[in-house]
Protein backbone atom coordinates (compact mmCIF):
# COMPACT_ATOMS: atom_id res chain seq x y z
CA UNK A 1 0.00 0.00 0.00
CA UNK A 2 1.48 3.33 -0.99
CA UNK A 3 1.83 6.40 1.20
CA UNK A 4 -0.52 8.49 -0.95
CA UNK A 5 -3.39 6.04 -0.48
CA UNK A 6 -2.74 5.89 3.28
CA UNK A 7 -2.67 9.69 3.50
CA UNK A 8 -5.97 9.88 1.57
CA UNK A 9 -7.61 7.40 3.97
CA UNK A 10 -6.39 9.38 6.98
CA UNK A 11 -7.61 12.67 5.52
CA UNK A 12 -10.97 11.20 4.56
CA UNK A 13 -11.80 9.44 7.85
CA UNK A 14 -9.91 11.17 10.69
CA UNK A 15 -12.50 13.89 11.29
CA UNK A 16 -15.39 11.45 11.09
CA UNK A 17 -13.74 9.09 13.58
CA UNK A 18 -13.03 12.02 15.89
CA UNK A 19 -16.67 13.16 15.71
CA UNK A 20 -17.76 9.60 16.55
CA UNK A 21 -15.35 9.61 19.51
CA UNK A 22 -16.58 12.98 20.78
CA UNK A 23 -20.17 11.80 20.62
CA UNK A 24 -19.56 8.49 22.40
CA UNK A 25 -16.58 9.22 24.67
CA UNK A 26 -17.40 12.88 25.43
CA UNK A 27 -13.77 13.93 25.86
CA UNK A 28 -11.59 15.55 23.19
CA UNK A 29 -8.43 13.74 24.33
CA UNK A 30 -10.20 10.37 24.26
CA UNK A 31 -11.58 11.15 20.79
CA UNK A 32 -8.06 12.01 19.57
CA UNK A 33 -6.77 8.74 21.03
CA UNK A 34 -9.56 6.89 19.25
CA UNK A 35 -8.60 8.45 15.90
CA UNK A 36 -4.98 7.34 16.30
CA UNK A 37 -5.84 3.82 17.45
CA UNK A 38 -8.45 3.19 14.75
CA UNK A 39 -6.27 4.52 11.95
CA UNK A 40 -3.31 2.45 13.12
CA UNK A 41 -5.41 -0.72 13.12
CA UNK A 42 -6.98 0.05 9.75
CA UNK A 43 -3.71 0.97 8.04
CA UNK A 44 -1.99 -2.11 9.45
CA UNK A 45 -4.88 -4.32 8.30
CA UNK A 46 -4.63 -2.80 4.80
CA UNK A 47 -0.85 -3.35 4.73
CA UNK A 48 -1.29 -6.96 5.85
CA UNK A 49 -3.96 -7.59 3.22
CA UNK A 50 -6.68 -8.34 5.78
CA UNK A 51 -9.16 -6.01 4.08
CA UNK A 52 -9.93 -7.56 0.74
CA UNK A 53 -12.91 -5.51 -0.31
CA UNK A 54 -12.09 -1.79 -0.53
CA UNK A 55 -15.82 -1.05 -0.81
CA UNK A 56 -16.25 -2.23 2.79
CA UNK A 57 -13.47 -0.01 4.12
CA UNK A 58 -15.90 2.49 5.65
CA UNK A 59 -17.81 -0.27 7.43
CA UNK A 60 -14.52 -1.73 8.68
CA UNK A 61 -13.38 1.66 9.98
CA UNK A 62 -16.58 2.39 11.87
CA UNK A 63 -16.86 -1.16 13.18
CA UNK A 64 -13.33 -0.76 14.51
CA UNK A 65 -14.29 2.63 15.95
CA UNK A 66 -17.27 1.10 17.74
CA UNK A 67 -15.24 -1.78 19.16
CA UNK A 68 -12.42 0.48 20.35
CA UNK A 69 -14.89 2.90 21.93
CA UNK A 70 -16.45 0.05 23.92
CA UNK A 71 -12.98 -1.14 24.92
CA UNK A 72 -11.98 2.37 26.05
CA UNK A 73 -15.18 2.65 28.11
CA UNK A 74 -14.51 -0.73 29.75
CA UNK A 75 -10.95 0.35 30.52
CA UNK A 76 -12.15 3.62 32.07
CA UNK A 77 -14.79 1.81 34.13
CA UNK A 78 -12.16 -0.69 35.30
CA UNK A 79 -9.79 2.13 36.30
CA UNK A 80 -12.55 3.84 38.29
CA UNK A 81 -13.47 0.57 40.00
CA UNK A 82 -9.85 -0.14 40.94
CA UNK A 83 -9.37 3.43 42.19
CA UNK A 84 -12.47 3.10 44.37
CA UNK A 85 -11.27 -0.23 45.76
CA UNK A 86 -7.85 1.21 46.57
CA UNK A 87 -9.32 4.33 48.14
CA UNK A 88 -11.57 2.31 50.43
CA UNK A 89 -8.69 0.08 51.51
CA UNK A 90 -6.37 2.93 52.55
CA UNK A 91 -5.90 3.43 56.27
CA UNK A 92 -7.62 6.45 57.78
CA UNK A 93 -4.37 7.72 59.25
CA UNK A 94 -0.70 6.98 59.23
CA UNK A 95 1.31 6.93 62.42
CA UNK A 96 5.00 7.50 61.78
CA UNK A 97 7.31 5.10 63.57
CA UNK A 98 8.67 7.60 66.08
CA UNK A 99 11.73 5.51 66.79
CA UNK A 100 12.89 6.29 63.22
CA UNK A 101 12.40 10.08 63.55
CA UNK A 102 15.20 12.32 64.77
CA UNK A 103 13.10 14.11 67.38
CA UNK A 104 15.81 16.65 68.17
CA UNK A 105 16.09 17.66 64.51
CA UNK A 106 12.29 17.83 64.19
CA UNK A 107 12.04 20.06 67.27
CA UNK A 108 14.74 22.34 65.82
CA UNK A 109 12.94 22.51 62.48
CA UNK A 110 9.61 23.33 64.15
CA UNK A 111 11.30 26.10 66.16
CA UNK A 112 12.58 27.65 62.90
CA UNK A 113 9.01 28.09 61.59
CA UNK A 114 7.48 31.53 61.90
CA UNK A 115 5.07 31.73 64.89
CA UNK A 116 1.85 31.63 62.84
CA UNK A 117 3.01 28.61 60.83
CA UNK A 118 4.16 26.87 64.02
CA UNK A 119 0.74 27.49 65.60
CA UNK A 120 -1.05 26.07 62.53
CA UNK A 121 1.18 22.98 62.49
CA UNK A 122 0.67 22.40 66.22
CA UNK A 123 -3.11 22.87 65.99
CA UNK A 124 -3.27 20.49 63.03
CA UNK A 125 -0.96 17.68 64.06
CA UNK A 126 -0.88 17.88 67.87
CA UNK A 127 -4.36 19.15 68.68
CA UNK A 128 -5.88 17.39 65.60
CA UNK A 129 -8.05 20.36 64.67
CA UNK A 130 -9.41 21.03 61.19
CA UNK A 131 -8.74 24.04 58.97
CA UNK A 132 -12.13 25.64 59.69
CA UNK A 133 -11.65 25.44 63.46
CA UNK A 134 -8.07 26.72 63.28
CA UNK A 135 -9.14 29.55 60.99
CA UNK A 136 -11.85 30.69 63.38
CA UNK A 137 -9.44 30.64 66.31
CA UNK A 138 -6.74 32.56 64.43
CA UNK A 139 -9.06 34.88 62.44
CA UNK A 140 -8.00 33.32 59.13
CA UNK A 141 -9.93 31.72 56.32
CA UNK A 142 -9.81 27.92 56.11
CA UNK A 143 -8.09 28.25 52.73
CA UNK A 144 -5.40 30.46 54.23
CA UNK A 145 -4.86 27.91 57.01
CA UNK A 146 -4.38 25.18 54.40
CA UNK A 147 -1.84 27.31 52.49
CA UNK A 148 0.09 28.12 55.68
CA UNK A 149 0.05 24.44 56.67
CA UNK A 150 1.15 23.29 53.21
CA UNK A 151 4.09 25.72 53.17
CA UNK A 152 5.07 24.86 56.75
CA UNK A 153 5.05 21.12 56.05
CA UNK A 154 7.18 21.69 52.93
CA UNK A 155 9.60 23.76 55.00
CA UNK A 156 9.73 21.06 57.68
CA UNK A 157 10.34 18.37 55.08
CA UNK A 158 13.19 20.36 53.55
CA UNK A 159 14.66 21.03 56.98
CA UNK A 160 14.47 17.36 57.97
CA UNK A 161 16.11 16.23 54.72
CA UNK A 162 18.90 18.82 54.72
CA UNK A 163 19.33 19.44 58.42
CA UNK A 164 18.51 22.44 60.64
CA UNK A 165 21.30 24.62 59.18
CA UNK A 166 19.60 24.65 55.75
Amino acid sequence: MDAERERAIVQRYANRIRAYGLRHLRHAAAADDLVQQVLLVVLQALRDGKIHDADNLEAYIFGTSRNMTMSMRRGEARQLRVADEVATSLPERYDAPWDLVDRGRLDGCVERLEPRARAVVQATFVDERGANEIGRAMSLSAGNVRVIRHRAVAQLQGCMEKGPQA
